[in-house]
């Protein structure tokens, strides 16, 4: 796909859940433009093979880190190598989640829910206290900060109490980062995406339980219309900041009455 002039020459960005989905193809676009990107994940050898292939295509530097988001010591390290290796951070990608069975809320179990408060909360905020403490300290000063929200941000689905309350929580984490970044020219804006093509959502195709509780199957779209919206996000001046962006399928059942 034909892309503008570079913009993101002699940046760094850091991707979290960068080795698969959205979150690869957030990295193959920030490398397309330039920016070197570290991918990180649980999986090594994912990441690993993402990171060759993505510095193929792109000539771009990419290197894979493993790390567990929810583990602070681990977050440290992870930005301590990026620190050490490039000298600086330019954009964070929060985009790093997970999910729990679609069953009634009170057949969770305990484990369910601090599992997708670990990666999807408590991850987000690790990785964004690191990358405050570079962008404050490095010359030139300040960067951005990109959270992944999901339509989940503002609407529930059936069944997703946890993934729901942890997106709804990530528009906070993104506003008040936002507000207690602006005296460091810190930006944070929030990107809610709804019905990307990923494994994730591969059972759209096959049907999901609906707010009237009928299954029916919705439309996607593909993800790099959501990697095209995150470079434009991360191409502004820091002056300028998207709080907010919703890209989701046309068609699918969000506005109104579906």
């Amino acid at each position: 796909m034909a892309r503008r002039e570079q913009t993101g020459k002699g940046r760094i960005a850091v991707v979290t859940g960068g080795g698969t989905g959205v979150g690869r193809g957030i990295a193959e676009a920030l490398a397309a433009e330039g920016y070197a990107v570290v991918i990180t994940g649980r999986r090594l050898d994912v990441l690993e093979q993402a990171a060759a292939e993505i510095a193929s295509a792109s000539e771009a530097k990419v290197r894979a880190i493993a790390c567990d988001i929810g583990d602070s010591e681990q977050v440290a390290r992870l930005f301590d190598a990026v620190r050490s290796e490039f000298g600086r951070l330019d954009l964070l990608v929060n985009n790093a989640g997970s999910g729990a069975p679609t069953i009634p809320m009170e057949e969770l179990t305990f484990e369910h829910w601090n599992k997708v408060v670990s990666a999807n909360l408590t991850g987000a905020f690790l990785c964004t206290q690191q990358a405050l403490k570079i962008m404050k300290a490095q010359e030139p000063r300040g960067g951005r900060i990109i959270n992944n929200g999901s339509i989940s941000a503002t609407t529930p689905r059936p069944h997703s109490a946890p993934y729901t309350a942890t997106k709804h929580a990530i528009t906070g984490l993104t506003k008040s980062t936002a507000l207690d970044g602006r005296p460091f020219d810190i930006a944070c804006g929030q990107i809610d995406i709804g019905n990307a093509a990923t494994n994730m959502t591969s059972r759209m195709s096959s049907g999901v339980i609906q707010a009237n509780g009928e299954i029916a199957t919705e439309p996607t779209i593909a993800v790099e219309h959501i990697a095209d919206a995150v470079v434009y996000m991360a191409s502004l001046p820091l002056e300028a900041n998207v709080l907010t962006m919703t890209v989701m399928a046309t068609k699918m059942p969000l506005v109104g009455r579906g």
